[in-house]
C-alpha cells in the first residue's frame, strides 16, 4: 500500500478531514485535497511539520524511532527455550532470552525466577558486569524469597573472580566480601552461606596482606603515623589471618620508633598471650628488651579494646 502524503496524514491526526469528497474511498473515507489544496503554502509547511513528530509519521517530515516488538510467546515456552540454551552451554543466547521472557510478561510467575537465570546465564558467559547488575536487580525487586540467596552468591561470585593480588586494587574483594556475609548473616541455611566461609576466609586474609604491604611500604619510609593506621586495620578487622601476628610486631616497631611505649607493650603483650610460639612474638620481645621494657597490657589501650578477648596480663619472656 502506498503511504500517504504528508499533508494527508497530519490532516487527518488534527481531525481536518471530512466524510466527503473524491479521496475518502482510496484514502479511508475522508476527503482533505479540496481542503488543503484552498491552505496557503507556508500553512501547509506548518501543520506537516508540527503534527509530524506528535504522530511520529514517517515521511519527508519526520522520521520515527522503531519500537521494540514484545515476544508472543507464552512465557513457559520462553522459559523452556532458555533453559533448553543454557543446557546446550549457550550462555549468551540463553540470557537474552530470559532477559526477553521478563520484558514480555513481567507479572508472570516465570518472570521473576528469568532475572536471576539470566545473572546466572552472564556469570556463566563470563560477562561478570551484566551478571551482577542482573543479579542486584533480583535483590532490589525480590528481597528474602527463596532465589535471593542464589541471586547473592551471583554477585559475590563474580566479584571474587575478579580479585586481585595483594598488591592490587582490592575493591572487588571488599565487594565481594561484603556479599558472602551477607549470605552468612541473612541466609544462613542456604547452601550457598554453607559454601561461603572459604571464600570469606581467602577474601580476608587477601585484604590483610593487601594491607600489611602497604603498612610495611610507609614503615620502611619512616612514615610511621601512616604504618600504624594500615596495620591498626589487620588487628581490628582480621584477627583471624595469619598476618595479624606480624602487624602486632610492626605495631611495636611503630609505637618503639615514636616512643609510645605503652601500646608497644601492649602489643607484644597480646601477641605473646595469643601466639606464644610465634617467630613475631621473640623478635618483638627482643625489641622491647633493648630499652629495658617488658610486655605489659594497657587496659586503655585501642590494642586491648579491639581484642577484647584478651585479659589484662603482664607477661613475661617467651616461652
Amino acid at each position: 500500500m502506498s503511504r500517504l502524503p504528508c499533508y494527508e496524514a497530519v490532516g487527518d491526526s488534527f481531525g481536518l478531514l471530512n466524510n466527503a469528497g473524491p479521496h475518502a474511498a482510496r484514502h479511508g473515507g475522508v476527503g482533505v485535497g479540496l481542503y488543503m489544496r484552498k491552505m496557503p503554502t507556508w500553512a501547509l509547511i506548518v501543520v506537516c511539520c508540527a503534527g509530524a513528530p506528535a504522530l511520529g509519521m514517517l515521511g519527508g517530515c519526520a522520521s520515527s524511532s522503531s519500537t521494540a516488538i514484545l515476544n508472543s510467546d507464552p512465557p513457559e515456552k520462553m522459559y523452556a527455550d532458555a533453559d533448553a540454551l543454557m543446557t546446550k552451554g549457550k550462555f549468551d543466547d540463553a540470557a537474552a532470552k530470559f532477559e526477553d521472557l521478563d520484558r514480555s510478561h513481567p507479572y508472570s510467575p516465570e518472570a521473576r525466577r528469568a532475572i536471576v537465570l539470566a545473572a546466572y546465564a552472564y556469570y556463566k558467559a563470563g560477562k561478570m558486569p551484566e551478571a551482577i547488575a542482573s543479579a542486584e536487580r533480583y535483590t532490589v525487586m525480590h528481597p528474602g524469597t527463596k532465589d535471593a540467596p542464589f541471586a547473592h552468591n551471583i554477585i559475590a561470585s563474580a566479584y571474587f573472580d575478579d580479585t586481585k593480588t595483594a598488591n592490587r586494587d582490592q575493591t572487588a574483594t571488599r565487594k565481594a566480601l561484603e556479599q558472602y556475609r551477607i549470605l552468612k548473616t541473612r541466609y544462613p541455611d542456604s547452601k550457598y552461606a554453607q559454601d561461603a566461609d572459604n571464600r570469606i576466609r581467602i577474601s580476608e586474609d587477601l585484604l590483610a596482606a593487601s594491607e600489611m604491604e602497604v603498612g610495611r611500604f610507609y614503615l620502611n619510609k619512616k612514615n610511621y603515623v601512616a604504618a600504624i593506621n594500615r596495620f591498626k586495620v589487620v588487628v581490628s578487622d582480621y584477627q583471624t589471618t595469619a598476618h595479624v601476628e606480624e602487624a602486632l610486631l610492626r605495631l611495636t616497631e611503630c609505637y618503639m620508633a615514636l616512643g609510645v611505649h605503652n601500646e608497644a607493650q601492649t602489643a607484644v603483650a597480646i601477641l605473646g598471650h595469643n601466639f606464644p610460639e610465634s617467630r613475631w612474638y621473640k623478635d618483638a620481645y627482643a625489641l622491647l628488651k633493648t630499652d629495658g621494657l617488658a610486655p605489659s597490657q594497657d587496659s586503655e589501650s585501642w590494642i586491648s579494646k579491639a581484642w577484647k578477648s584478651v585479659p589484662k596480663l603482664s607477661l613475661g619472656g617467651p616461652l
